[in-house]
């Protein structure tokens, strides 16, 4: 473990916890509330949650990292960014448990404002609209979840795996989230789960990867189970990631270590070219680790946005860019306090399109 990568004299990349079982980040892009804002940029504020970094730690809670002091040059985390390696001293600003409420967290996602903490009680939402200052608005537990070892969320689902297997929490409501009645797939040795598109990818300990096609998320079904012929039968972990044309799934498998997984590819892949293409894994590269392979980092989000078609639609991090805030998110797909749905059937016939000229009609016609 690699706690100073350039020098312990200007750097320590660590905080002292009891028991550190996971960490988050709002975000993989250097987004930095605290930066200077210019003008002429048409820059706008962000929120502060993208400040500090969130631990998950088994008898503490939720420990939260980063400087308090909004006084100071670098508050939170955000002597990270300034680009000088001699002052990457993280600091510790709180720990939240009330009342043991979170007592045994092992996992964390952060979305929208809020945290989804994996614990010993279920699943338990955290906001953290101020993050100097938690509270607990949520949780899910009992028979909905049994023993919860890994969450992922997308759009307005959260896909969370149990001793059962997959199941899928509705999270319109981020602040409280119920659980899908009948939406869930058994597995036998579910550990974490990544979802990319329309398929959700469980690393299913002895069972290798599953993939579960999530296109309908109320009714997901088990797509297929890949173990590179019995080869992959301790996974542990799955991230998804790209390059190019090609999509690849990291899988940490326990005492096997690192596995390389080549998920879309222009040759083996049918319709490679489309939004959400079936994957055709296979097994490219093995590297062993010195121990068990446990788990995965997510790589850096691609900063651009784009539709079915590929059209880009949106860039972050640009001029006057920042992340959505709830009221502009739901706009996306609430009206009148309902989720905006559409069929397939056009309400009314198209109209008619009145016929143009192509730019060449035009040109004869301009030297007519």
């Amino acid at each position: 473990m690699t706690t100073a990568p350039v020098s312990p004299l200007g750097q320590r990349f660590y905080v002292k916890t009891k028991f550190a079982t996971a960490v988050a980040s709002p975000s993989t892009l250097a987004v930095d509330p605290a930066r200077t804002h210019l003008a002429v940029n048409e820059e706008q504020r962000i929120h502060a949650l993208y400040a500090f970094l969130y631990v998950a730690d088994k008898y503490e809670g939720l420990v939260v990292v980063g400087d308090p002091n909004a006084d100071t040059k670098s508050p939170g985390v955000s002597t990270l960014l300034d680009g000088n390696p001699r002052n990457n001293f993280l600091k510790r600003a709180l720990a939240f448990n009330p009342n043991g409420i979170l007592n045994g967290a092992r996992r964390i996602t952060i979305t929208g404002v809020y945290a989804y903490v994996l614990c010993d009680r279920g699943l338990v939402v955290v906001d953290l609209e101020n993050p100097l200052q938690p509270r607990v608005t949520a949780e899910i537990g009992g028979a909905d979840l049994i023993k919860p070892v890994g969450i992922a969320v997308q759009f307005r689902y959260a896909f969370v795996v149990d001793s059962e297997g997959l199941k899928v929490l509705d999270v319109t409501a981020l602040d409280r989230p119920r659980i899908v009645p009948g939406a869930r797939v058994p597995l036998q040795d579910a550990r974490n789960v990544y979802v990319a598109r329309t398929y959700a990818y469980v690393a299913a300990g002895k069972q290798g990867l599953a993939i579960i096609d999530v296109e309908r998320p109320e009714q997901p079904r088990l797509g297929q189970m890949f173990t590179a012929q019995g080869l992959i039968n301790d996974a542990r972990d799955v991230k998804i990631g790209m390059v190019d044309a090609s999509a690849f799934a990291y899988v940490a498998d326990g005492v096997n270590g690192l596995r390389v997984l080549q998920i879309l590819s222009p040759e083996d892949s049918p319709n490679a070219y489309g939004f959400s293409p079936r994957p055709t894994p296979k097994l490219i590269a093995t590297y062993p680790t010195p121990g068990p392979a446990l788990a995965i980092s997510r790589g850096t989000d691609r900063d651009r946005a784009a539709d079915e078609s590929g059209d880009q639609i949106a860039v972050f991090g640009r001029r006057g860019a920042r992340p959505l805030n709830l009221e502009e998110a739901q706009r996306l797909y609430m009206h009148n306090g309902h989720v905006y749905t559409v069929g397939k059937e056009p309400i009314e016939p198209p109209r008619p399109v009145a016929k143009t000229k192509s730019w060449v009609e035009e040109i004869l016609a301009f030297l007519r």
